[in-house]
């Protein structure tokens, strides 16, 4: 498709999908048709659509940090987006994210909760969950987020994308909204390593403007395209809060990069474990009330109770405090020094594991803290850092790694990063109007999806042919404790790069959820809301789709 259908199909995606809770506001289709009907075929990023975080200023709409009493409307982008439109890709809107970029959850909004697009019951990550889930959801090419304690790493492990954090000071900062401003980055979001990668060399400028600015040089090296030596902490030193199939995702990580060519080494992941703790119980936090001091004090009701207490809190902390966190910092950056002298980078979880909203929203600090443990202290210690896709649970959430290494190697990360990912597919089960020979099968067969297998649940689902629908669908609805047959499904694998816009396609009261079998395991599948089949006909006792339309024949 050309660009301006591309664009259009994007906005009629997300006209039936509703904009909210990815979106905050949304450019005038219109305007963004004619900025790409206008535009140089030439030029670097020609064509590309990108969204951007609502702390990031785009002219002509307003600036929210996701509190809309904090709202102002910029005269001119930021520096980072300017430069990305001047090489051809184009803005489409502004997206959610944790309020004041405080977060790694996606839950700490007004405009609402932005869940996984694996599972809407999982987060999405934060603070920059919208532009991971915009991304996800193919209703951009690549998105800015920032990334202070993780933001731009978390949500891509979540939604099985590319997170590119670069070196800080590699991107301006001018035109966002800081958190923590001598920490502050904006991160890119990608479905692949090229697009993140191009963007990254059109953004890597230094800012007149921006005092943190440096000028990006690839020092190159020898180890992304030869053997290399990567570093994973002793195994005591390894946390995935109860999650066994995160650690044996990582563990198949592990493998993946020996059989890359890569030299496993374990190190002492204790100095980056203590310089992660000083992020947010050190006088850090005093950088984010420094930086909204004044609103704190006049809006404090306004903001959200979660942010508002971590962000108040700093107003305890001392200047005595702050320095001896700063050579507490410093001691440990001699630390982990001398790590970089037996290793090319580190390989990590990106998380050690993921939680759905309603634990999140249950012990909000707690478990924010669990997602940052091999996240905060990235950028303390000035270092580079790229989160790519590392496989799926059993329960169908995507897990994630990060490889990490020193200021400026951000290129060579990527480089060596290609030989790493693993093949990106995901299984779905199909019940209906999709089954093979069904009216909607080509959705699956145009996006290279191939049936894997036709089984059944397992006994606890109830069938309904559904009302008004067309072409006919049915809807599947799990009811614990029922008995019945199972229902007959077909199990597709699909390319992760066409799983966002499928699910985009789904009209309700159909969605995608979790599936059970009739051997116990689980796949993404279709499920209908219970609503749903009010006036529809229970039609459990064929056992499928395709023995239904029989009898009606």
């Amino acid at each position: 498709m050309t660009p301006v259908d591309r664009i259009r199909k994007a906005y009629e995606r997300i006209r039936q999908r509703g904009a909210a809770p990815v979106w905050i506001s949304l450019l005038p289709e219109e305007v963004v048709v004619q900025r790409a009907e206008a535009m140089d075929p030439s030029l670097p990023l020609a064509g590309l659509t990108f969204a951007v975080k609502d702390n990031i200023d785009l002219a002509g709409l307003p600036t929210t940090a996701a509190c809309p009493v904090f709202a102002y409307t910029p005269q001119h982008s930021a520096t980072v987006v300017r430069l990305l439109e001047a090489a051809g890709a184009i803005a489409i809107g502004k997206t959610n994210l944790d309020q004041f970029a405080t977060g790694l959850v996606g839950v700490r909004s007004p405009y609402g909760v932005c869940t996984s697009v694996f599972s809407e019951g999982y987060i999405s990550g934060g603070s920059s969950s919208g532009s991971a889930v915009s991304v996800a959801l193919e209703d951009v090419d690549f998105a800015l987020g920032t990334d202070t304690a993780g933001s731009g790493r978390v949500p891509a492990a979540f939604n099985n994308l590319i997170g590119l954090k670069p070196t800080r000071g590699t991107f301006s900062m001018t035109g966002v909204v800081p958190a923590c401003r001598t920490l502050d980055c904006v991160s890119v979001f990608a479905r692949d390593l090229t697009t993140a990668e191009r963007v990254f060399r059109i953004a890597a400028q230094p800012d007149a403007a921006d005092w943190s600015t440096r000028t990006f040089h690839d020092p190159g090296d020898t180890w992304s395209g030869g053997r290399f030596r990567f570093g994973v902490p002793r195994p005591n030193q390894l946390e995935f809060f109860g999650d066994d199939e995160s650690r044996h995702l990582f563990e198949a990580a592990i493998a993946r990069c020996e059989r890359a060519g890569g030299q496993r080494v374990e190190v002492d992941y204790e100095p980056f474990r203590a310089a992660a703790e000083l992020l947010y119980s050190g006088p850090w936090v005093a950088e984010r009330l420094a930086a909204l001091e004044d609103f704190v004090h006049d809006h404090a009701g306004d903001m959200h109770p979660v942010t508002r207490k971590i962000i108040t809190s700093a107003s305890t902390l001392t200047a005595v405090q702050a320095y001896q966190a700063t050579y507490k910092l410093g001691e440990l950056k001699s630390k982990t020094a001398a790590v970089w002298t037996g290793i090319d980078f580190l390989l990590l979880p990106t998380t050690g594991t993921i939680y759905k909203v309603e634990e999140v929203e249950a012990d909000p600090i707690r478990l924010n803290t669990n997602l940052g443990f091999y996240t905060n202290f990235v950028n303390l210690l000035d270092l580079s850092a790229l989160a790519i896709p590392a496989g799926f649970r059993p329960n169908g959430t995507p897990f994630g790694v990060t490889l990490i290494a020193p200021a400026m190697a951000d290129l060579a990360l990527a480089r060596v990063a290609a030989r790493l990912l693993p093949p990106q597919r995901v299984n779905v089960a199909v019940v209906g109007a999709h089954l093979t020979g069904q009216p909607l099968n080509g959705q699956l067969t145009s996006r290279d999806a191939t049936l894997v297998k036709t089984c059944r649940t397992s006994p606890d689902y109830r069938f309904y042919a559904l009302a008004n629908s067309t072409p006919a669908k049915p809807g599947l609805v799990r009811e614990d404790g029922f008995a019945g047959p199972g229902i007959e499904v077909e199990v597709w694998s699909v390319p992760v790069s066409e799983f966002g816009c499928f699910v985009a396609l789904i009209p309700p009261p159909l969605g995608i959820g979790t599936l059970r079998l009739d051997d116990g395991t689980h796949v993404k599948g279709f499920i209908c809301e219970p609503s749903g089949i009010t006036g529809a006909r229970e039609i459990t006792s064929f056992g499928g789709w395709r023995a239904y339309l029989q009898s009606r024949a």
